[in-house]
C-alpha cells in the first residue's frame, strides 16, 4: 500500500465518529460482507494508533494491498453519503437529483417530476443556485418529453428562472473571486505595509468590485458581499468599517434563522469575525455577548454537527478566549488554560491549517511572555521561525523576531542580542518591514547590549517610550502594537512592576 494512500484511508477512519462507525458495520452485516477482506482491514486499521504500522498487515497479500484500499474507501464514502443523507439537505437532494436521472432513463417521466417537485421545496431552504440550476436543467429535459396544456407558460417560467439563478451565481462569484484573491495577499504578507501597499491593494478591490444594488440583492447576494467587505476593511486595517460590514453579516442570520443550519460554516464565520473586531476595537462588554453567543452554539452543537464544523467551534471558543485573557491582560490564566490543554495541544495544531498555526504559535509565546516566562515564549517564538512557510503572514514572523530579541533582553543573554539584531536587521529589510518601530527597538536594544549601568536603564526605557508614543497615531506603524504591547511593557520597567500588571492597568483604564 502506497504510503500517502495509507494515511489518507487511516485518517479518514480515525475522522468517523462511533455511530458513523457502527452504521458503516451494520451495512457491511446487510450486505453478507461482515467477514470480508475489507472489512478485515478496516478493523485493523480502526484498532491501530499510528498509520505507520499498516505495514505489519499480513491477511492481505501485498499485490490485493492497493485494490483492497480503494474499495474500502469506497464502501466508507458510500456509507457516508447514506448516514449524512438524512441530516444534510444538499446531500440529500442530489441523491433526489441522482433518483431524477435514473427515473428518466427509465422513462418513469411522471415519477422523476414528483421527486423533483419535493427536491425543489428541500433546495429553497438551503439557497443552493447551482443546486437549483440542476433541477431546472432536469425539469427541462423532462417537459422536452412530456408536451401538455402547461407546456408553454412551464416553458417560460423555467426560463426565467434559470436566468435568475445564472444572474444570482454570477455576482456571487464575483463577490467570491474577489474575497478569494484578497486572502491569497493577505496570507501571505499580513497588513498592509504602506501606501503603495495600500492603494495596490485599494486598486484591485475597486476595479474587481462588479456594480451592484444592496437593496435589491438576495439573501445569498447580501451575506458573499457582507463577507468580501469584512475582508477588505480588515485587511486594509479599517476595523470601525468592518466591524459594521461583520455586524450587518451576523445580523442577515439572526433574520434568517433557517439559514443556520444549512450554512453553518459561514455563520461561524460570521461569529468569528465580529468577535475579532469587538477584541481589535477593546469592545469588551459587546465581545462578552459574542463570547456567549459562541458558548452556547458550541454546547448545542457538538453532537450534531459534522467533524470539520466541531473543529472550528472548539478552535474559535479557546482562540477568543485567549482573546478574552489578551485584553485584560491575565497571561496567568492563559498559562493555566494551556496547561489544561496540553494532552491535545499538538494534536490540534497538527489539524489546524498552516496560517492558523503560524498565529497560534505566536499568540502563545505573547501568552507565556505577558506570564513573564521568556524561555517558554523563546520555545513558541522559535516555532514561528522555524515554520516552512516563511511566505506566509510575513509580518507575524517579522514581529516574532522583535518579540524574540527582547526575551533574551529580559533573559539577560546579551552575548546573542547583536548576532541576533543583525539577523532581524537583514529578515526585516528583506521582507521590506523595515518600519521607524523596528528601527527605534533594534536600536535600543543594540545599546543596551553595550555595557549599561542599573541607573542608566532607566532613562534609555524613558527615551524609547517617548520615541514610540506618537506612532500608536500612524496609520502604518499603529498595527504594530496589534502584536504586542511594547508600551506597556516599557511602562512596566519604568515603574518597577510586571508586564502583567501594567496591561491589567491598561485594561481598566480603557473599560473605565
Amino acid at each position: 500500500m502506497a504510503k500517502h494512500s495509507s494515511y489518507y484511508l487511516f485518517d479518514l477512519i480515525k475522522s468517523l465518529s462511533r455511530s458513523e462507525k457502527r452504521y458503516f458495520r451494520l451495512l457491511s452485516q446487510q450486505q453478507n460482507e461482515a467477514k470480508s477482506k475489507y472489512m478485515q482491514l478496516f478493523d485493523f486499521l480502526d484498532q491501530i494508533e499510528n498509520a505507520s504500522d499498516v505495514e505489519e498487515i499480513t491477511f492481505i497479500k501485498a499485490s490485493q494491498i492497493s485494490n483492497m484500499k480503494a474499495h474500502l474507501t469506497q464502501k466508507i464514502l458510500q456509507s457516508l453519503r447514506q448516514f449524512e443523507s438524512g441530516k444534510n439537505n444538499e446531500i440529500h437532494i442530489r441523491e433526489m437529483i441522482d433518483y431524477v436521472q435514473l427515473l428518466y432513463n427509465r422513462g418513469l417521466l411522471k415519477q422523476a417530476f414528483d421527486i423533483l417537485k419535493k427536491a425543489y421545496k428541500k433546495v429553497a431552504k438551503t439557497g443552493n443556485l447551482e443546486l437549483k440550476l440542476e433541477l431546472l436543467k432536469w425539469e427541462k429535459n423532462l417537459l422536452n418529453q412530456s408536451v401538455g396544456s402547461q407546456y408553454s407558460q412551464s416553458v417560460q417560467r423555467v426560463i426565467s428562472e434559470v436566468e435568475d439563478a445564472n444572474s444570482k451565481i454570477n455576482l456571487i462569484n464575483q463577490f467570491t473571486n474577489l474575497a478569494v484573491k484578497l486572502n491569497a495577499i493577505y496570507v501571505k504578507t499580513g497588513y498592509i505595509r504602506n501606501d503603495q501597499h495600500f492603494l495596490e491593494i485599494q486598486g484591485l478591490f475597486y476595479k474587481g468590485l462588479p456594480d451592484h444594488n444592496e437593496a435589491t440583492l438576495s439573501i445569498h447576494e447580501k451575506l458573499s458581499l457582507y463577507r468580501l467587505y469584512v475582508n477588505y476593511y480588515y485587511f486594509i486595517e479599517d476595523m470601525e468599517l468592518g466591524y459594521q460590514f461583520a455586524l450587518k453579516w451576523l445580523h442577515l442570520y439572526d433574520q434568517h434563522p433557517d439559514l443556520k443550519s444549512n450554512q453553518m460554516n459561514d455563520y461561524l464565520s460570521a461569529i468569528n469575525q465580529v468577535m475579532i473586531a469587538e477584541y481589535k476595537l477593546f469592545q469588551y462588554q459587546n465581545f462578552l455577548q459574542s463570547r456567549q453567543r459562541l458558548h452556547k452554539l458550541n454546547e448545542e452543537m457538538q453532537k450534531s454537527v459534522n467533524e470539520n464544523i466541531r473543529n472550528r467551534l472548539i478552535k474559535y471558543v479557546y482562540v477568543h478566549e485567549f482573546n478574552r485573557i489578551f485584553m485584560l491582560g491575565k497571561f496567568n490564566l492563559g498559562v493555566k488554560l494551556l496547561k489544561k490543554l496540553s494532552p491535545e495541544l499538538e494534536a490540534f495544531i497538527q489539524r489546524s491549517d498552516e496560517h492558523s498555526r503560524v498565529i497560534l504559535f505566536y499568540k502563545i509565546a505573547c501568552l507565556y511572555f505577558g506570564d513573564s516566562q521568556f524561555h517558554k515564549a523563546l520555545e513558541w517564538l522559535n516555532r514561528v521561525q522555524q515554520d516552512e512557510k516563511t511566505d506566509l503572514r510575513e509580518d507575524i514572523h517579522s514581529f516574532s523576531r522583535i518579540l524574540s530579541l527582547i526575551a533574551h533582553y529580559e533573559l539577560g543573554n546579551m552575548e546573542v542580542i547583536d548576532y541576533y539584531i543583525r539577523s532581524t536587521y537583514r529578515f526585516l529589510l528583506k521582507k521590506g518591514e523595515l518600519h521607524l518601530f523596528q528601527k527605534y527597538i533594534l536600536k535600543f536594544l543594540r545599546k543596551l547590549a553595550g555595557e549599561f549601568r542599573e541607573e542608566e536603564l532607566i532613562p534609555e526605557f524613558k527615551k524609547l517610550l517617548k520615541n514610540l508614543e506618537p506612532l500608536q497615531n500612524i496609520r502604518y506603524e499603529k498595527r504594530s502594537f496589534i502584536y504586542f504591547d511594547i508600551i506597556a511593557w516599557l511602562e512596566s520597567k519604568i515603574m518597577g512592576i510586571s508586564v502583567q500588571q501594567r496591561i491589567q492597568e491598561r485594561a481598566s483604564q480603557k473599560m473605565r
